[in-house]
Protein backbone atom coordinates (compact mmCIF):
# COMPACT_ATOMS: atom_id res chain seq x y z
CA UNK A 1 0.00 0.00 0.00
CA UNK A 2 2.84 2.40 0.82
CA UNK A 3 4.04 2.01 -2.76
CA UNK A 4 1.09 4.13 -3.91
CA UNK A 5 1.38 6.95 -1.37
CA UNK A 6 2.70 10.37 -2.31
CA UNK A 7 5.87 11.80 -0.80
CA UNK A 8 3.83 13.85 1.66
CA UNK A 9 1.60 10.88 2.44
CA UNK A 10 4.53 8.65 3.22
CA UNK A 11 6.08 11.23 5.50
CA UNK A 12 2.96 11.75 7.58
CA UNK A 13 2.07 8.05 7.61
CA UNK A 14 5.48 7.40 9.12
CA UNK A 15 4.99 10.00 11.85
CA UNK A 16 1.41 8.99 12.66
CA UNK A 17 2.29 5.31 12.75
CA UNK A 18 5.08 5.89 15.24
CA UNK A 19 2.89 7.89 17.59
CA UNK A 20 -0.19 5.70 17.21
CA UNK A 21 1.75 2.59 18.12
CA UNK A 22 2.65 4.29 21.38
CA UNK A 23 -0.92 4.06 22.65
CA UNK A 24 -0.91 0.28 23.09
CA UNK A 25 2.39 -1.31 24.19
CA UNK A 26 10.71 -2.56 29.70
CA UNK A 27 13.27 -1.07 27.23
CA UNK A 28 16.22 -2.21 29.27
CA UNK A 29 19.63 -2.14 27.69
CA UNK A 30 18.90 -4.15 24.54
CA UNK A 31 21.83 -6.55 24.29
CA UNK A 32 24.25 -4.32 26.26
CA UNK A 33 24.15 -2.62 29.64
CA UNK A 34 24.41 1.05 28.62
CA UNK A 35 23.01 2.38 31.90
CA UNK A 36 26.11 4.53 32.54
CA UNK A 37 25.21 6.57 29.44
CA UNK A 38 21.55 7.11 30.35
CA UNK A 39 20.30 10.28 32.03
CA UNK A 40 16.48 10.25 32.10
CA UNK A 41 14.80 13.56 32.93
CA UNK A 42 13.11 13.17 36.35
CA UNK A 43 9.66 14.58 37.09
CA UNK A 44 7.72 14.27 40.35
CA UNK A 45 6.41 15.90 43.54
CA UNK A 46 9.90 16.08 45.05
CA UNK A 47 10.87 18.66 42.40
CA UNK A 48 7.71 20.77 42.34
CA UNK A 49 8.40 24.52 41.93
CA UNK A 50 12.15 24.00 42.03
CA UNK A 51 14.64 25.82 39.85
CA UNK A 52 17.72 23.66 39.23
CA UNK A 53 20.96 23.67 37.29
CA UNK A 54 21.62 20.32 35.61
CA UNK A 55 25.08 19.59 34.25
CA UNK A 56 25.97 16.66 32.02
CA UNK A 57 29.45 15.95 30.75
CA UNK A 58 30.54 13.13 28.48
CA UNK A 59 34.17 12.49 27.56
CA UNK A 60 34.95 9.78 25.03
CA UNK A 61 37.87 8.03 23.38
CA UNK A 62 37.01 5.14 21.04
CA UNK A 63 39.59 3.66 18.68
CA UNK A 64 38.23 1.43 15.89
CA UNK A 65 41.06 -0.64 14.45
CA UNK A 66 39.12 -1.83 11.40
CA UNK A 67 40.74 -2.96 8.14
CA UNK A 68 37.78 -4.30 6.19
CA UNK A 69 36.15 -2.93 3.01
CA UNK A 70 32.84 -1.94 4.63
CA UNK A 71 33.83 0.31 7.53
CA UNK A 72 37.07 2.24 7.94
CA UNK A 73 39.05 2.42 11.12
CA UNK A 74 38.67 5.74 12.91
CA UNK A 75 39.16 7.38 16.31
CA UNK A 76 36.60 9.37 18.30
CA UNK A 77 38.26 11.61 20.90
CA UNK A 78 36.41 14.53 22.46
CA UNK A 79 33.83 15.80 24.91
CA UNK A 80 30.20 16.93 25.21
CA UNK A 81 28.98 19.43 27.78
CA UNK A 82 25.25 20.00 28.41
CA UNK A 83 24.41 22.60 31.12
CA UNK A 84 20.68 23.32 31.51
CA UNK A 85 18.37 25.46 33.65
CA UNK A 86 15.37 23.39 34.73
CA UNK A 87 12.08 24.57 36.24
CA UNK A 88 9.25 22.38 37.55
CA UNK A 89 5.99 24.42 37.46
CA UNK A 90 4.12 21.42 38.88
CA UNK A 91 4.78 17.91 40.07
CA UNK A 92 4.29 16.43 36.61
CA UNK A 93 5.84 19.11 34.38
CA UNK A 94 9.47 19.85 33.57
CA UNK A 95 10.68 22.76 31.40
CA UNK A 96 14.37 23.22 30.60
CA UNK A 97 16.68 25.29 28.44
CA UNK A 98 20.41 25.03 27.95
CA UNK A 99 23.23 24.60 25.47
CA UNK A 100 25.03 21.65 23.91
CA UNK A 101 28.78 22.03 23.35
CA UNK A 102 30.75 19.43 21.38
CA UNK A 103 34.54 19.61 21.17
CA UNK A 104 36.63 17.11 19.22
CA UNK A 105 40.21 17.00 20.42
CA UNK A 106 42.86 17.81 17.84
CA UNK A 107 40.98 20.77 16.39
CA UNK A 108 40.80 24.30 17.87
CA UNK A 109 37.11 24.88 17.13
CA UNK A 110 33.94 23.54 18.66
CA UNK A 111 32.25 20.92 16.48
CA UNK A 112 28.74 22.00 17.50
CA UNK A 113 27.03 24.66 19.61
CA UNK A 114 23.28 24.03 19.78
CA UNK A 115 20.42 25.16 22.01
CA UNK A 116 18.63 22.69 24.27
CA UNK A 117 14.87 23.15 24.80
CA UNK A 118 12.67 20.45 26.33
CA UNK A 119 9.21 20.17 27.82
CA UNK A 120 8.34 16.91 29.59
CA UNK A 121 4.90 16.05 30.96
CA UNK A 122 4.37 12.91 33.00
CA UNK A 123 1.14 11.37 34.26
CA UNK A 124 1.55 8.03 36.01
CA UNK A 125 3.22 5.57 33.63
CA UNK A 126 2.78 7.94 30.67
CA UNK A 127 5.17 10.68 29.65
CA UNK A 128 5.52 12.88 26.60
CA UNK A 129 8.49 15.01 25.59
CA UNK A 130 8.64 17.83 23.08
CA UNK A 131 11.89 19.38 21.91
CA UNK A 132 15.13 17.58 22.78
CA UNK A 133 13.88 14.07 23.54
CA UNK A 134 15.50 11.27 25.56
CA UNK A 135 17.33 9.87 22.57
CA UNK A 136 20.24 7.71 21.38
CA UNK A 137 20.88 4.85 23.86
CA UNK A 138 17.75 5.67 25.89
CA UNK A 139 15.70 3.94 23.19
CA UNK A 140 17.25 0.56 24.01
CA UNK A 141 17.79 -0.75 20.47
CA UNK A 142 20.16 -3.53 19.48
CA UNK A 143 23.21 -2.34 17.54
CA UNK A 144 22.14 -3.61 14.08
CA UNK A 145 19.11 -1.32 14.50
CA UNK A 146 20.76 1.67 16.18
CA UNK A 147 24.48 2.41 16.26
CA UNK A 148 26.06 2.82 19.71
CA UNK A 149 28.41 5.44 18.22
CA UNK A 150 25.49 7.82 17.70
CA UNK A 151 25.86 8.76 21.38
CA UNK A 152 29.08 10.47 20.25
CA UNK A 153 28.23 11.55 16.70
CA UNK A 154 24.44 12.23 16.83
CA UNK A 155 23.74 12.85 20.50
CA UNK A 156 20.82 15.26 20.12
CA UNK A 157 17.42 14.20 18.83
CA UNK A 158 14.77 16.88 18.36
CA UNK A 159 11.09 16.13 17.96
CA UNK A 160 8.40 14.41 20.01
CA UNK A 161 8.44 11.28 22.14
CA UNK A 162 5.86 9.20 24.01
CA UNK A 163 6.97 6.76 26.71
CA UNK A 164 5.05 4.16 28.69
CA UNK A 165 6.63 2.49 31.69
CA UNK A 166 4.77 -0.24 33.58
CA UNK A 167 5.95 -3.17 35.66
CA UNK A 168 5.78 -5.70 32.84
CA UNK A 169 5.43 -3.49 29.81
CA UNK A 170 7.34 -0.53 28.39
CA UNK A 171 7.31 1.47 25.18
CA UNK A 172 9.24 4.31 23.56
CA UNK A 173 7.75 5.89 20.42
CA UNK A 174 9.69 8.82 18.98
CA UNK A 175 10.17 11.11 16.00
CA UNK A 176 13.46 12.90 15.37
CA UNK A 177 13.11 15.79 12.89
CA UNK A 178 16.69 15.75 11.64
CA UNK A 179 16.68 18.43 8.94
CA UNK A 180 14.09 21.13 8.26
CA UNK A 181 13.46 22.11 4.67
CA UNK A 182 12.38 25.56 3.42
CA UNK A 183 11.22 26.92 0.06
CA UNK A 184 13.94 26.58 -2.57
CA UNK A 185 16.23 24.62 -0.24
CA UNK A 186 19.08 22.89 -2.06
CA UNK A 187 18.75 19.83 0.19
CA UNK A 188 16.10 17.30 1.20
CA UNK A 189 14.25 17.23 4.50
CA UNK A 190 15.22 14.33 6.77
CA UNK A 191 13.14 12.64 9.45
CA UNK A 192 13.67 9.49 11.51
CA UNK A 193 11.58 7.75 14.09
CA UNK A 194 10.93 4.49 15.77
CA UNK A 195 9.31 2.30 18.34
CA UNK A 196 11.01 0.17 20.99
CA UNK A 197 8.72 -1.97 23.15
CA UNK A 198 9.32 -4.84 25.53
CA UNK A 199 6.94 -7.13 27.44
CA UNK A 200 7.96 -9.33 30.37
CA UNK A 201 6.23 -12.68 29.93
CA UNK A 202 8.03 -14.56 32.71
CA UNK A 203 9.38 -13.07 35.93
CA UNK A 204 9.51 -15.30 39.01
CA UNK A 205 10.73 -15.03 42.58
CA UNK A 206 13.96 -16.86 41.71
CA UNK A 207 14.97 -13.99 39.44
CA UNK A 208 14.43 -15.60 36.06
CA UNK A 209 12.87 -13.34 33.48
CA UNK A 210 11.90 -13.79 29.87
CA UNK A 211 11.10 -10.76 27.75
CA UNK A 212 9.78 -10.26 24.23
CA UNK A 213 11.12 -7.11 22.50
CA UNK A 214 9.81 -5.40 19.39
CA UNK A 215 11.87 -2.71 17.69
CA UNK A 216 11.12 -0.58 14.64
CA UNK A 217 12.84 2.35 12.93
CA UNK A 218 11.94 4.37 9.87
CA UNK A 219 13.87 7.05 8.00
CA UNK A 220 12.70 9.38 5.24
CA UNK A 221 14.44 11.82 2.92
CA UNK A 222 12.35 13.87 0.54
CA UNK A 223 10.22 16.99 0.48
CA UNK A 224 8.35 18.98 -2.16
CA UNK A 225 9.81 22.49 -1.88
CA UNK A 226 13.50 21.85 -2.58
CA UNK A 227 15.44 22.46 -5.79
CA UNK A 228 17.38 19.19 -5.92
CA UNK A 229 16.56 16.25 -8.19
CA UNK A 230 17.44 13.55 -5.66
CA UNK A 231 14.76 10.85 -5.33
CA UNK A 232 12.89 10.39 -2.07
CA UNK A 233 14.01 7.56 0.16
CA UNK A 234 11.94 5.74 2.79
CA UNK A 235 13.54 2.85 4.69
CA UNK A 236 12.13 0.60 7.42
CA UNK A 237 13.85 -1.79 9.84
CA UNK A 238 12.20 -4.23 12.25
CA UNK A 239 13.60 -6.56 14.91
CA UNK A 240 12.04 -8.93 17.42
CA UNK A 241 13.03 -11.98 19.44
CA UNK A 242 13.47 -13.26 22.99
CA UNK A 243 15.59 -12.13 25.95
CA UNK A 244 16.46 -14.35 28.93
CA UNK A 245 18.31 -13.37 32.11
CA UNK A 246 19.06 -15.09 35.45
CA UNK A 247 20.76 -13.33 38.40
CA UNK A 248 23.24 -15.48 40.32
CA UNK A 249 23.95 -15.55 44.05
CA UNK A 250 27.72 -15.95 43.59
CA UNK A 251 30.03 -13.17 44.71
CA UNK A 252 31.97 -13.47 41.44
CA UNK A 253 29.28 -14.39 38.89
CA UNK A 254 26.40 -11.92 39.04
CA UNK A 255 24.15 -12.96 36.14
CA UNK A 256 23.88 -14.97 32.94
CA UNK A 257 21.86 -13.82 29.95
CA UNK A 258 21.09 -14.65 26.34
CA UNK A 259 19.00 -13.13 23.59
CA UNK A 260 18.12 -13.81 19.98
CA UNK A 261 16.76 -11.36 17.41
CA UNK A 262 15.57 -11.63 13.84
CA UNK A 263 15.81 -8.40 11.83
CA UNK A 264 14.22 -7.21 8.60
CA UNK A 265 15.07 -4.36 6.22
CA UNK A 266 12.71 -3.00 3.55
CA UNK A 267 13.20 -0.12 1.12
CA UNK A 268 9.82 1.52 0.36
CA UNK A 269 11.29 4.16 -1.94
CA UNK A 270 9.95 4.73 -5.45
CA UNK A 271 13.46 4.61 -6.94
CA UNK A 272 16.17 2.00 -6.54
CA UNK A 273 19.09 3.82 -4.94
CA UNK A 274 20.61 1.23 -2.62
CA UNK A 275 22.20 -2.05 -3.66
CA UNK A 276 19.52 -4.11 -1.90
CA UNK A 277 15.80 -3.47 -1.51
CA UNK A 278 15.19 -6.07 1.19
CA UNK A 279 17.33 -7.88 3.69
CA UNK A 280 17.33 -9.99 6.83
CA UNK A 281 19.56 -10.60 9.80
CA UNK A 282 20.03 -12.99 12.70
CA UNK A 283 21.60 -11.61 15.88
CA UNK A 284 22.50 -13.97 18.76
CA UNK A 285 24.07 -12.95 22.10
CA UNK A 286 25.15 -14.81 25.22
CA UNK A 287 26.98 -13.39 28.21
CA UNK A 288 27.91 -13.50 31.85
CA UNK A 289 28.25 -10.58 34.28
CA UNK A 290 31.13 -11.01 36.72
CA UNK A 291 32.76 -8.97 39.44
CA UNK A 292 35.70 -8.18 37.13
CA UNK A 293 33.90 -7.57 33.85
CA UNK A 294 30.77 -8.26 31.84
CA UNK A 295 31.65 -10.68 29.04
CA UNK A 296 29.54 -11.31 25.96
CA UNK A 297 29.82 -13.21 22.70
CA UNK A 298 27.64 -12.22 19.73
CA UNK A 299 27.01 -13.72 16.29
CA UNK A 300 25.63 -11.71 13.37
CA UNK A 301 24.44 -13.13 10.05
CA UNK A 302 23.13 -10.55 7.61
CA UNK A 303 21.76 -11.02 4.11
CA UNK A 304 21.37 -7.79 2.16
CA UNK A 305 20.73 -5.99 5.45
CA UNK A 306 20.90 -2.18 5.57
CA UNK A 307 20.00 0.09 8.48
CA UNK A 308 20.63 3.84 8.07
CA UNK A 309 20.61 4.27 11.86
CA UNK A 310 22.27 0.96 12.72
CA UNK A 311 25.87 -0.01 13.31
CA UNK A 312 27.87 0.21 10.11
CA UNK A 313 29.66 -3.10 10.73
CA UNK A 314 26.35 -4.95 10.33
CA UNK A 315 25.45 -3.49 6.94
CA UNK A 316 25.91 -5.16 3.56
CA UNK A 317 26.90 -1.86 1.88
CA UNK A 318 30.15 0.03 2.31
CA UNK A 319 30.80 3.18 4.31
CA UNK A 320 34.48 3.05 3.38
CA UNK A 321 36.44 5.95 1.90
CA UNK A 322 38.58 3.66 -0.25
CA UNK A 323 35.82 1.20 -1.34
CA UNK A 324 32.55 3.18 -1.37
CA UNK A 325 30.85 0.93 -3.97
CA UNK A 326 31.74 -2.36 -2.29
CA UNK A 327 28.88 -4.63 -1.20
CA UNK A 328 28.79 -7.87 0.74
CA UNK A 329 25.33 -9.40 0.69
CA UNK A 330 26.19 -12.26 3.05
CA UNK A 331 27.77 -10.85 6.20
CA UNK A 332 28.95 -13.00 9.14
CA UNK A 333 30.59 -11.65 12.27
CA UNK A 334 31.67 -13.15 15.58
CA UNK A 335 32.08 -10.46 18.25
CA UNK A 336 33.42 -10.65 21.81
CA UNK A 337 32.77 -7.85 24.30
CA UNK A 338 34.45 -7.06 27.61
CA UNK A 339 32.64 -4.25 29.44
CA UNK A 340 33.10 -2.65 32.84
CA UNK A 341 31.66 0.39 34.66
CA UNK A 342 33.58 1.99 37.53
CA UNK A 343 31.61 4.33 39.78
CA UNK A 344 34.00 7.02 40.97
CA UNK A 345 33.47 9.77 43.58
CA UNK A 346 31.56 12.87 42.50
CA UNK A 347 28.88 11.22 40.33
CA UNK A 348 31.49 10.17 37.77
CA UNK A 349 31.31 6.83 35.94
CA UNK A 350 34.27 5.41 34.00
CA UNK A 351 33.37 2.82 31.36
CA UNK A 352 35.92 0.60 29.63
CA UNK A 353 35.13 -1.52 26.58
CA UNK A 354 37.20 -3.90 24.47
CA UNK A 355 35.46 -5.48 21.47
CA UNK A 356 37.42 -7.82 19.18
CA UNK A 357 35.57 -9.20 16.17
CA UNK A 358 36.20 -11.82 13.52
CA UNK A 359 34.83 -11.62 9.97
CA UNK A 360 33.94 -15.24 9.23
CA UNK A 361 33.54 -14.73 5.48
CA UNK A 362 36.81 -12.90 4.87
CA UNK A 363 38.99 -14.27 7.66
CA UNK A 364 39.65 -10.78 9.06
CA UNK A 365 40.31 -9.89 12.68
CA UNK A 366 39.41 -6.33 13.79
CA UNK A 367 38.92 -4.77 17.21
CA UNK A 368 38.01 -1.59 19.07
CA UNK A 369 38.71 -0.32 22.55
CA UNK A 370 37.22 2.64 24.36
CA UNK A 371 37.20 4.77 27.51
CA UNK A 372 34.17 6.86 28.48
CA UNK A 373 33.53 9.26 31.36
CA UNK A 374 29.94 10.18 32.22
CA UNK A 375 29.14 12.94 34.73
CA UNK A 376 25.61 13.91 35.69
CA UNK A 377 24.78 16.30 38.55
CA UNK A 378 21.72 18.36 39.45
CA UNK A 379 22.10 21.45 41.67
CA UNK A 380 19.15 23.05 43.47
CA UNK A 381 19.21 26.82 42.96
CA UNK A 382 15.97 27.81 44.70
CA UNK A 383 12.39 26.78 45.38
CA UNK A 384 9.88 29.35 44.14
CA UNK A 385 7.11 30.12 46.62
CA UNK A 386 3.51 30.11 45.51
CA UNK A 387 2.32 33.52 44.40
CA UNK A 388 5.83 34.72 43.51
CA UNK A 389 5.36 34.13 39.77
Amino acid sequence: MLKFLSMRGRRYCLILALLALGSGLTPAFAQLDNSAFLHPLPVGPAHERQLRLDVQAFLFNKDNEYFNKLEDGRTYFGAHLLPRLVYFPSANLRVEAGVFLWKDYGTPRLRQVRPLLTLKYQNGPHSILFGNIEGHLHHGYIEPMFDFERVMTNRLEEGVQYKLQKKRLSLDAWVDWQRQQYRFSNFQEEVAGGLAAEATVVGDSAGWWLRVPFQFTGTHRGGQIDTVAAPLQTLFNVASGLRLRKPLASQFFHAVHADAYATLFDDYSFTDVLAFRRGTGLYLNAGVDTRLSNVQVAYWRGNGYISPLGGRLYRSISNSVSDPQYTEKDRQLLIARFLKDYRLPGNLILTTRFEPLYDLNNGLFDFSFALYFNFNQSFLLTTIRRGVE
